[in-house]
């Protein structure tokens, strides 16, 4: 198990049964990188590789 699935863990746990849109999911990414900058390019890498799941050319 890596130490990031403890938090995966604990979204899913808490929030699992919860409906969300997108559009809130990238609200809370911009916030959560305006709070913390330093994850700045990780968060912008997960967001690409969200957008682009279904592209073929991948």
């Amino acid at each position: 198990m890596y130490f990031t699935d403890r938090g995966i863990e604990e979204l899913e746990g808490r929030r699992g049964e919860e409906d969300v849109t997108l559009a809130w999911v990238a609200d809370r990414l911009r916030e959560f990188v305006d709070l913390n900058p330093e994850f700045e390019t990780p968060i912008e890498r997960f967001a690409t590789w969200l957008a682009r799941l279904d592209d073929e050319d991948d």
